[in-house]
């Protein structure tokens, strides 16, 4: 007798104790990094504690919310938050900091593509006042030994995805990439690097459709926005950039790829000083595919160099040798409408088409971009440039109909 009640208060205690475990990880909305050992201290390694985090809320079934509490700084190794999840929604709330390790060392590897990588969770929310901060002085002063430079931010096959409200600095690579994120939005972020880092695009978008990125500022050292392969139906609307590369599509066809992006729409949107190029399609010789029903309205610009660029003979190696092709990605439909403001170059229209295939159905109007310096003239380049135009300066009479 006293032997099976000891049997059944340990197995009472065993139960209970179990019972408990599964109810904090699947009941409980909020869950708290801290409470499974996360520091913040801003030197301390958190990522095992983050983990521990995650895969409660990965199992939870009811909205779970991860927290990332204010007047704390996490630092995290390179590390991947995986799904599917249980719940049909899982929200981030991001008010404290996230800092990458503070040597190369502390990496510990010098061949990453990504440092926070979120894979197949749908309905993700990532929200908050807090910041991400890739520290990546270390990986750029050896960018010419270390080509491959982590992304800060991955998302891959996270349909629905909605990230708000953050600051990213100083990535080792790219800010954000999303890829596979149908359904996505983007919005009221601040991403920012040196005009100098190499690579540290703002937002890298492809294989994705139905995507809105909205209301953010960005200054980088490469492209502020960039959409790529398989991607159609991008709204950009209400988007500062500056420094940085510009708002581009592409580059596309690189070693004979094909590569298909249409139906991008660019709203409102603003560049800077600083940034080297402003509307810009970007192609390489030899591809296949194409890139269709573009528009770009309402635009302003404040001393950008290469406002309007369509470039087919892109071509990024070092030396920059690429032998000619005939085969080319197709680009039409482009309609560049209300772009207005100044340019530091000369050249501030550049359509520069595939001289086997070219571009067709191009239409600017109501286009006005004067020098920034005093006495100079901008004007207009076109090589098997197809389209028609209304008022323009500088003017496009260079444009074949």
């Amino acid at each position: 007798m006293e032997l099976l009640a000891t049997i059944l208060i340990l197995c009472l205690v065993s139960c209970g104790t179990a019972t408990s475990a599964t109810r904090y990880s699947l009941s409980n909305d909020i869950v708290d990094v801290t409470k499974f050992g996360a520091i913040g201290d801003g030197k301390t390694d958190n990522s095992q504690a983050f983990i521990k985090a995650w895969k409660a809320v990965c199992l939870a079934t009811t909205n779970p919310t991860l927290t990332i509490p204010k007047g704390k700084n996490f630092q995290l190794k390179p590390v991947e938050f995986n799904g599917p999840c249980k719940s049909s929604t899982i929200t981030i709330q991001v008010d404290g900091n996230i800092v990458g390790p503070s040597s190369l060392r502390e990496w510990g590897s010098r061949q990453l593509d990504t440092w926070l990588k979120l894979s197949h969770v749908n309905g993700l929310v990532i929200k908050g006042s807090g910041q991400i901060d890739g520290r990546g002085e270390f990986w750029w002063r050896a960018a010419n030994k270390l080509p491959r430079r982590p992304v800060a931010l991955t998302f891959v096959d996270c349909k629905n995805l909605r990230l708000s409200g953050l600051t990213h600095i100083n990535s080792p690579g790219a800010h954000i990439s999303v890829v596979g994120g149908d359904g996505s939005v983007l919005s009221n972020l601040n991403i920012t690097a040196p005009g100098s880092s190499p690579n540290t695009d703002g937002i890298d978008l492809s294989h994705s459709t139905n995507v809105q990125i909205l209301g953010s500022n960005i200054a980088t050292g490469d492209d502020c926005i960039c959409i790529s392969t398989n991607s159609s139906f991008i709204n950009i609307t209400n988007v500062a950039c500056g420094p940085g590369h510009g708002i581009s599509i592409g580059s596309l066809g690189k070693d004979g790829s094909t590569d298909i992006v249409e139906e991008v729409h660019v709203k409102d949107v603003s560049f800077k000083p600083g940034a080297t190029s402003g509307l810009r399609i970007k192609t390489w010789q030899g591809g296949h595919g194409y890139a269709r029903k573009i528009s770009y309205d309402g635009v302003t610009l404040e001393g950008a160099s290469n406002p309007i660029i369509i470039d087919q003979f892109y071509c990024d190696r070092h030396p920059p040798v690429c032998k000619n092709e005939t085969s080319a990605v197709q680009i039409s439909d482009i309609t560049y409408t209300n772009v207005h403001g100044t340019s530091i170059s000369d050249d501030s229209i550049s359509l520069k088409c595939s001289q086997s295939i070219g571009c067709t159905n191009l239409v600017l109007n109501d286009i006005n971009i004067t020098s920034a310096s005093r006495g100079i003239v901008t004007k207009s380049t076109c090589f098997n440039a197809h389209g028609k135009h209304g008022p323009t300066i500088p003017s496009v009479d260079c444009l074949l109909p």
